[in-house]
């Protein structure tokens, strides 16, 4: 296959190549549940790993990100994107199905000092073809489709998700209960079709277009220091690394939580997993044309407030000694985590891209992966390392009223474990929100008004948004009693 960039793509050849790159989006997504998330934590678990080893595991996708100054050398030497992707994708990928196999043909052999290595090396070309991937895409898709399009891209992939991980979780929680000599091995049938969706997806980038783009041949550190040149962009690199390692020192311990201090089964899980991916699904549109509309920071300043919300509630989850209020909980938590992550994940993604020039995007986006990969990797493994350390210590606040007859005692929180990271995620992710201010956007509006614009829209389309118009209105509700509370 001819994998050489053209000078001029026509509109069709746009079109098709955006439709190759939907398709590439699903196999990819399938390829990533299949080896991550809850999945990947039950398997480790399974495998025997202790806190610091899930926060290395949880790290890994981010901590690789680091090596994307290889993509940058690579895309000036060759001058070709399409086949720096494809190639490092297939470098990525087959390794999934080499390891998938292990369990069938040398049983007990699979140990996390093996599965580790090749997760960095599955992740480190990814991380390389990603970083091209990324490059490419600035120059195919048309500026005012961007959020549109990623929009409506994400939806699909989440919806897949949403499917496909369900029936994981039934397969594992049936396989687990009757067969439980066989779940390593149902690992490694995940990891080998894993494997093998990637490579299809890896074909649909191969039949995807590149336009053509002559970039010259610099040292690559000389290179780098462009971006940290760019004031507006220097100060969206700090908010950026401030944000990750707030959300990643708490997230990646989610599923560890509820597997080890709630022992709640996989579908259980997944099955909050999928609240919030339907959560994300019927509001990543509606973020995208309002994005598009507006401007990515203000869609940024509406959900990441929302999202730290989420993080102090997980403090509560697991106070109640019945089970349903800790369920009940949990659900409202993912729900709201899927809405603000929707808009939080694809503006950031945006306003990177709105950022860099055109000519120089690959080593602004490569910064700004980089510089917040380290914070990103930082992250879960000071969370793992706090884990530890707070294990087997605890904070509890009651409430007793006493009276002349009765007594009673109001259990209002208890920290333990895991809850000690979700507050200290929280306390950082304001100090970062609050960074944020200084990042200039072209077009930008002010948050409150785009609130009730998109309140406004959610009622006028109830039906199809009812969810997301029970989020808007309650997050106003929220605000103005805390306005009136507090100022």
């Amino acid at each position: 296959m001819n994998l050489q960039p053209k000078d001029v793509l026509t509109e069709q050849e746009v079109e098709k190549g955006l439709r190759k790159v939907v398709w590439d989006g699903l196999f990819s997504e399938a390829m990533t549940t299949l080896t991550g998330g809850a999945f990947i934590v039950a398997m480790a678990i399974l495998l025997g790993a202790n806190n610091l080893q899930l926060g290395l595991i949880a790290a890994l996708p981010t901590m690789v990100n680091m090596f994307q100054l290889i993509a940058i050398w690579l895309v000036r030497q060759f001058n070709n994107r399409r086949a720096i992707t494809v190639f490092c994708s297939l470098l990525a990928r087959l390794p999934l199905v080499l390891i998938g196999l292990v369990p069938f043909i040398f049983p007990g052999v699979l140990s996390l000092e093996l599965l580790i290595p090749v997760l960095f090396f599955y992740y480190l070309s990814g991380a390389i073809a990603g970083a091209s991937w990324n490059s490419w895409m600035k120059d195919l898709i048309p500026e005012n489709r961007l959020g549109a399009f990623f929009g409506r891209r994400s939806a699909f992939m989440q919806s897949l998700n949403v499917v496909l991980s369900l029936l994981l979780a039934l397969g594992l929680d049936y396989v687990k209960d009757n067969f439980p000599e066989m779940e390593m091995q149902s690992y490694g049938l995940m990891f080998v079709l894993a494997g093998t969706s990637g490579l299809i997806g890896s074909s649909m980038l191969a039949g995807t277009p590149e336009p053509k783009k002559i970039l010259p041949r610099e040292n690559v550190f000389v290179m780098l220091r462009r971006p940290l040149r760019d004031p507006n962009f220097r100060r969206l690199l700090v908010f950026n690394s401030a944000w990750v390692f707030a959300v990643n020192i708490a997230s990646p311990f989610f599923n560890v939580f509820m597997m080890k201090s709630m022992n709640l089964p996989l579908s259980y899980i997944i099955g909050f997993t999928i609240l919030s991916q339907v959560s994300s699904i019927l509001t990543i549109r509606l973020w995208g044309q309002f994005a598009d509309r507006y401007s990515n920071k203000t869609i940024i300043a509406i959900g990441a407030p929302l999202y730290i919300i989420c993080l102090l509630a997980w403090c509560f989850v697991g106070i109640w000694s019945f089970m349903w209020p800790n369920l009940l909980l949990l659900g409202m938590i993912h729900i709201l985590m899927g809405f603000s992550n929707a808009g939080i994940n694809l503006s950031l993604t945006n306003i990177g891209l709105k950022l860099a020039p055109t000519a120089d995007a690959i080593i602004y986006l490569s910064a700004k992966n980089i510089i917040t990969a380290i914070f990103s990797a930082l992250a879960p493994l000071a969370g793992g390392i706090l884990a530890d350390y707070f294990t087997g210590r605890h904070l509890k606040v009651d409430a007793e009223w006493g009276g002349p007859r009765w007594t009673k005692s109001l259990h209002i929180i208890e920290l333990q474990d895991w809850n000690f990271l979700f507050l200290f995620g929280a306390l950082l992710g304001l100090i970062a929100v609050n960074l944020l201010a200084k990042v200039k956007e072209k077009g930008e509006v002010e948050k409150d008004v785009v609130v009730r614009i998109m309140r406004s829209t959610v009622r006028n389309n109830l039906k199809e948004n009812f969810v997301v118009g029970s989020l808007m209105n309650g997050y106003s509700q929220l605000r103005d009693v805390f306005r009136r509370k507090f100022f």
